[in-house]
């Protein structure tokens, strides 16, 4: 069976998106799933996230969505977090450039994924915080878009944008794509607005919302500076707890058939 593929994407910075993708893989990998994590940001984090030095790996998604090199050979692994890494660093920022003179330029990282997608059950991809070529080819690549947000104001404004663009894409582009679910970030119960929010959410969105909330939790911000998922540096967080959670919600999602369902 090939693996799912899931968009990490929120156009806002600074959502929790890459540790969403670097714990959700990690979560993942913990429940006995093989997964690949591609980084997409030219930033690297999920790279640094996973234990990886961006600077020193030989290969790195770069290549690969020129067609120069496959997954396979540019791949590494997670030193801590039993899952496989498509790397990034500064020099995917040049891929948007070199990316807009190929035909169907769209689809490079579909294509690539294509090779190597009977290899594992869940493939995550983290986007950058921009409709850009790079989130394109990423929101082309995916069956599913997952959104962590955060429950306040100026997160409700951006949302209608992304869903918008996730229905372009799948008119347009990516027939299979759908909203999977939203993904409460960096939740503070004792904010009256972040429970305002989480209910708005819940009412508009229904069962795209996950029942899974990630907690404000110190012990998920310091696992990067190890170079290691949250869930590997501290298990017995809360932080960590919940992102396991949301794996076990996921799986169970999928073979429920609560996945494939039509936009809200």
């Amino acid at each position: 069976m090939s693996a799912r593929i899931y968009a990490i994407a929120n156009q806002k910075g600074g959502v929790g998106k890459t540790t969403t993708a670097v714990n959700l893989s990690a979560a993942l990998a913990r429940l006995g799933r093989k997964v690949l994590l591609v980084d997409l940001d030219p930033q690297g984090n999920a790279t640094m996230g996973s234990g990886i030095d961006k600077q020193a790996v030989s290969q790195t998604v770069y290549p690969v969505l020129l067609g120069l090199t496959g997954i396979a050979e540019a791949r590494v692994a997670s030193p801590d977090g039993g899952y496989d890494v498509l790397a990034a660093n500064r020099d995917l920022a040049g891929a948007e450039i070199e990316l807009v003179g190929l035909e169907g330029r769209e689809h490079q990282l579909a294509k690539a994924l294509a090779v190597v997608a009977q290899q594992y059950d869940f493939i995550i991809l983290d986007c950058p915080p921009s409709l850009s070529l790079l989130t394109l080819n990423g929101l082309c690549a995916a069956h599913g878009v997952i959104i962590p947000m955060q429950c306040e104001y100026f997160a409700l404004e951006g949302l209608s944008d992304l869903v918008n663009s996730i229905k372009r894409v799948h008119a347009n582009l990516n027939p299979e794509i759908e909203l999977v679910g939203l993904l409460r970030v960096m939740f503070d119960p004792r904010m009256t607005l972040s429970q305002q929010v989480s209910d708005q959410l819940v009412r508009h969105f229904g069962d795209k919302v996950f029942n899974a909330v990630i907690p404000r939790n110190v012990r998920l911000a310091e696992a990067p500076s190890f170079g290691q998922p949250g869930i590997v540096y501290d298990p017995g967080s809360r932080g960590s707890k919940a992102y396991l959670e949301f794996g076990e919600e996921l799986i169970g999602r999928l073979s429920h058939g609560l996945v494939v369902t039509e936009e809200a």
